[in-house]
């Protein structure tokens, strides 16, 4: 009643073996081809998190910069201004990480929050009634009267061509992972755990336990079971191609730690924009907001805390060399697995499964 190892010679096989033989090579050439993507996968998983701790590492040092700004130039608004910088820099990271928001819509955040802060401290430092229904007036009117000029656009622009590129890259990582988890998983058919059967275990019902397949025997049924699989194979080059475009991108014209390093400069640049035009500011603003009332004389700023000035220029050079040499190793790792998809049978035919310096192999029917 044999299905699969049917021979003319006597057997040492039921038909219960033959299913046992067909859940063993069902797991094992799972544990085969998980073994195969395990240094793939750890080297992908591993440049995520690098990679992730650079980001996190420039993106600290920036906004140390950024808020170090208001400490040292514009104290009697650095108080206020911490918290519309925080929310810049973590929209930042959510951005990078894929997250359903856009720079625009975080750079134009950070400039409605920052207008009332400069038009109440340094516009008009005697403001002293800042309503909720005042300030969200002047957030508002900043849409409108557009006080940052150009600053805020630019800020826009830089930002989106240097972000875009790690975002996608960020974004690109992750569905390799999830390309390579699935291919772990493909099921076998049914035809296909036959053939295995008969490739590795029907030797055996004739009591050739150590005889094992010949290669080329080995071949044909191996790339028979993972056609599916190696026809992955242009699209994972393709992959491939795209991910040595996005960190040549990164790297570029458009590099991410020198757009990341150039925020605090836009808005120094921005703000004293704002300031040179001051008072057409204060007389559109008026118009549409009413006046507030007034207090003689500056408002005290003995309350501020001052931040340190980020000190942090070794910690940024260090990130930045960490993140280059990440970008050149993984990159280089990358191009060596393009073949990876279409050579997965010659490597599940290597080793110890087949046998490669004797005359005599398993051919299916035979011992030859």
């Amino acid at each position: 009643d044999l299905q699969i190892c049917q021979h003319r010679a006597p057997t040492c096989c039921t038909k219960k073996m033959e299913e046992s033989y067909q859940a063993a090579v069902r797991r094992e050439r799972t544990q085969s081809i998980q073994a195969l993507n395990f240094e793939l996968k750890y080297m992908i998983v591993g440049h995520i998190t690098a990679f992730q701790e650079a980001f996190e590492s420039l993106l600290r040092f920036a906004e140390n910069r950024t808020s170090s700004l208001f400490e040292t130039a514009y104290r009697p608004m650095a108080k206020e201004a911490a918290e519309p910088v925080k929310e810049l820099f973590t929209d930042i990271s959510l951005y990078i990480l894929g997250t359903e928001t856009t720079v625009e819509s975080a750079v134009l955040r950070f400039f409605d929050s920052l207008f009332p802060l400069v038009y109440s401290r340094l516009i008009n430092p005697g403001i002293t009634d800042l309503s909720e229904d005042y300030t969200e007036c002047l957030r508002l009117t900043r849409q409108d009267i557009n006080p940052f000029g150009r600053y805020s656009k630019n800020m826009v622009t830089e930002l989106s061509k240097s972000l875009w590129a790690s975002r996608m890259l960020s974004q690109a990582l992750n569905l390799g992972i999830e390309v390579i988890n699935t291919t772990e998983h493909a099921a076998l058919t049914k035809e296909c755990s036959k053939a295995l059967v008969k490739m590795q275990y029907c030797p055996h019902c004739q009591g050739l336990t150590l005889i094992r397949p010949c290669v080329g025997y080995c071949l044909n049924v191996m790339r028979g079971c993972l056609a599916s699989v190696s026809e992955l194979d242009a699209q994972w080059r393709e992959y491939i191609s795209t991910l040595e475009y996005l960190t040549n991108e990164m790297a570029a014209s458009h590099d991410l730690e020198i757009a990341l390093t150039g925020i605090r400069n836009s808005i120094n640049e921005a703000i004293l924009h704002a300031q040179l035009n001051g008072p057409q500011l204060s007389a559109t603003v008026d118009k549409v907001c009413g006046q507030p009332r007034q207090q003689g004389g500056n408002l005290p700023s003995d309350n501020i805390v001052p931040v340190k000035e980020a000190t942090e220029t070794q910690a940024f050079v260090m990130a930045h060399a960490s993140l280059n040499n990440k970008r050149r190793e993984f990159i280089s790792y990358m191009k060596r697995s393009r073949t990876f998809y279409a050579s997965i049978a010659e490597r599940l035919c290597d080793g110890d499964l087949v046998m490669r310096d004797s005359s005599t192999c398993w051919n299916g029917e035979d011992v030859v």
